[in-house]
């Protein structure tokens, strides 16, 4: 799926995410993380030169919230929007994937803005993720997630 509209002359970036999950008690929780913006969201960043959207995916969750262990699942949807900062239209494009945690101790990157990360049910997170496209990437995880079983994105998912 994607989202947005016209680019016009905006400059274009392309990022990617993951929406982590981690299996406990039978129960499904989502990782969150708070920007400097106090918004919450999921941990994205823009693709290193060479780099595929889910190693960039893998390194970025790694990096903004201290995960050591984290497992790519599925690819998820792919969202884009635009938006201006310092006077330069922006239009970006992020790929998501379903991931997996196989533990919950965090570590926000705060030297990147990330000032929180926290677990939540699926229900609290559709309630606290600050956009709707996020909460659309989040609906798909969360289907994919709650099935059985869920497969690698590198078996051709």
């Amino acid at each position: 799926m994607t989202t947005g509209g016209a680019t016009g002359g905006a400059r274009r970036e392309t990022s990617a995410g993951g929406v982590v999950v981690l299996r406990t008690n039978g129960s499904l929780r989502y990782l969150l993380i708070r920007d400097s913006y106090r918004n919450w969201g999921f941990p994205k960043g823009h693709l290193e030169r060479g780099e595929t959207a889910e190693r960039a995916a893998e390194r970025e969750v790694r990096e903004e919230t201290g995960l050591r262990d984290v497992t790519v699942r599925a690819v998820l949807d792919t969202i884009d929007w635009t938006f201006r900062t310092r006077g330069h239209t922006i239009h970006k494009t992020c790929h998501f994937f379903l991931m997996e945690a196989s533990d919950r101790r965090t570590r926000p990157q705060r030297d990147e803005g990330i000032t929180a990360c926290r677990w939540v049910t699926f229900e609290d997170a559709e309630r606290l993720v600050a956009y709707e496209n996020a909460r659309t990437v989040l609906r798909s995880a969360h289907a994919l997630a709650a099935s059985e079983p869920v497969r690698s994105a590198r078996d051709g998912v």
